[in-house]
């Protein structure tokens, strides 16, 4: 790659990672969420191991975290909707607000997001959301980038 493409690629991906996160946490109240802001930062790592090299990359992503982080976003996910189904029958109900009043205000009281809108577990799943989506999304990529070309006319000879 080139020295100009290797210049630009980390501060832009900084800029890009740095927005996804930004969509993530305001996802409750403007457009994007989970989803959007995980492909974001997603993107910004697979800019970096595109230009630099999956083993030269300044954000590298080892096998161990790719699982760690893949297992809190799952986890959180369905710990938020048992937590939601155990304190009022319903999974994924929005403790935080608890529009229906059916639960605790001590419970409502953990679950609150702090802000303006109320959102409760919305921002929380956002979260959830886009670690899963991060990891997918570049866990694919690097995996992709790993594999070998297999060279036929080798194999062949060799037999």
């Amino acid at each position: 790659m080139s020295p100009i493409l290797k210049l630009f690629a980390f501060p832009a991906s900084f800029i890009i990672i740095c927005l996804g996160i930004l969509t993530i946490l305001g996802g409750h109240i403007t457009p994007g969420g989970g989803f959007q802001g995980g492909a974001m930062i997603a993107a910004g790592v697979i800019l970096c191991v595109i230009v630099y090299g999956v083993n030269d990359s300044p954000i590298k992503f080892s096998h161990d975290f790719i699982s760690a982080i893949e297992s809190i976003g799952a986890l959180g996910y369905v710990l938020l909707g048992l937590a939601g189904l155990f304190a009022s029958g319903f999974f994924l109900y929005n403790l935080g607000a608890d529009f229906y009043g059916i639960v605790p205000q001590s419970i409502v009281d953990i679950f609150h997001y702090p802000d303006l809108t109320n959102a409760g577990i919305v921002p929380y799943l956002n979260i959830f959301v886009g670690l899963k989506v991060l990891v997918g999304l570049s866990a694919v990529v690097i995996a992709f980038l790993q594999f070998k070309k297999l060279d036929l006319s080798e194999e062949i000879e060799e037999e």
